[in-house]
């Protein structure tokens, strides 16, 4: 693995393969309605460009790492024969597959293997317990730290610094935080610091917010201290899940816990209506995330631009390939798209492929790869409907 370049330090350097990145993908996205149906979380495409576990692992790219490890347990090969066609092509970064890698480890990026190792234990209910039951692809070889991603979230960020402040601090572990408006906060983690930087409270979920500051869910452990808590963990009535048991037992064991600023765009997709939101602050002036900002997976040969005022478009991110009879305006638009004669889609995400029949009207909704239309409601199950896009059967 490649060297990490230790900011402000310039004949120092620590190696890459003292930090563990361990990428959580086990979604099954049953919140996201039609949008996650028959289709992993992970893979929901975004922002024209991508899909979402394409964000933490260019990401980790981008910082200086050359492997990461993937732990999912949900429909694995699925997952893995896609991030291996995608990600194994790159030269220098690849994705580890933790019990499966020797299987595809030999392989070209263009080839799968035929069958895999039968999965050996029992489900994991969380995600410590796919750290406990994989444990030897996540501590072998006695790594200093564990960078833990997530596969379902979009930002754009550099690790080493949180890198370097981590080792410069000696602390048990530094998470990331961000200050949100308050009336969100009851969706995540929520954390408070004392003067010094230090974690004093870490609040799951909580129903009454006393801090408008949340935990963003990337984190960076001290391998054996993470080790250690986990096993002492094991076996009680515990909820097997990082933030729910861990961080909390290293807080009241008096552990160093220290706090990382997220100062740019970090946003968490748990639901569709945060979805569509995201995608429509992509179109804002200035966008949460700059379209050169974004990783490009989905259709790379095909160019994109966001055209504020063209004929039939109007402050959208459209595809050079976008056949467009009709007018879209404030939609973000993957390759494939076609746009019938005299429709109007306003406020939308449209997929890659999908078809609008002539004189359809759709608002704030999903258009997903087969036509139907997800309309978007603020994070109801009741909206996550699809339905027939109009002139359709």
């Amino acid at each position: 693995m490649e060297a990490i370049v230790t900011a402000g330090q310039a004949g120092r350097r620590a190696a890459a393969d003292e930090v563990r990145a361990v990428l959580l993908a086990g979604g099954e996205g049953r919140r996201m309605g039609p949008l996650g149906t028959g289709r992993l979380k992970p893979l929901i495409p975004f922002g024209g460009t991508s899909r979402l576990i394409d964000f933490s692992l260019a990401n980790a790219r981008r910082s200086g790492l050359s492997e990461v490890l993937l732990l999912s347990q949900y429909e694995e090969q699925q997952l893995m024969d896609d991030l291996h066609r995608v990600w194994n092509s790159t030269r220098g970064f690849r994705v580890h597959f933790g019990p499966y890698d020797e299987a595809y480890r030999q392989l070209p990026a263009d080839e799968l293997p035929e069958k895999l190792p039968a999965r050996g234990g029992p489900r994991e209910r969380g995600t410590a317990d796919a750290f406990l039951h994989k444990a030897a692809h996540v501590f072998g070889g006695r790594p200093s730290e564990i960078l833990i991603l997530h596969a379902d979230h979009v930002y754009r960020f550099d690790y080493r610094e949180m890198l370097r402040e981590h080792r410069a601090s000696r602390a048990a572990l530094t998470i990331a935080y961000q200050r949100i408006e308050r009336r969100y906060v009851h969706l995540f983690g929520m954390v408070e610091f004392d003067a010094g930087g230090n974690l004093t409270n870490f609040v799951e979920k909580p129903a009454e917010p006393s801090s408008d500051l949340v935990f963003a869910a990337f984190c960076v452990f001290d391998s054996a201290c993470l080790q250690r808590y986990l096993e002492r963990l094991d076996g009680t009535d515990w909820q097997h899940d990082i933030s729910r048991d861990v961080i909390p037992a290293m807080l009241a064991g008096g552990e160093r816990i220290r706090g990382h600023l997220v100062r740019g765009h970090w946003e968490d997709i748990g639901t569709v209506d945060r979805y569509l939101r995201a995608h429509l602050a992509l179109l804002a002036d200035p966008p949460t995330l700059p379209l050169d900002r974004m990783p490009l997976t989905v259709r790379p040969e095909v160019p994109r631009r966001f055209l504020s005022s063209a004929a039939g478009v109007r402050s959208s991110l459209v595809p050079s390939d976008v056949r467009n009879a009709g007018l879209v305006e404030r939609c973000v638009l993957f390759p494939g798209v076609r746009i019938g004669e005299g429709a109007a889609v306003r406020d939308s995400v449209l997929l890659p492929g999908a078809e609008v029949p002539a004189g359809a009207r759709i608002e704030a909704s999903v258009v997903l790869e087969d036509g139907s239309v997800q309309p978007v409601g603020p994070d109801r199950p009741e909206d996550t409907s699809a339905r027939t896009c109009p002139g359709i059967g």
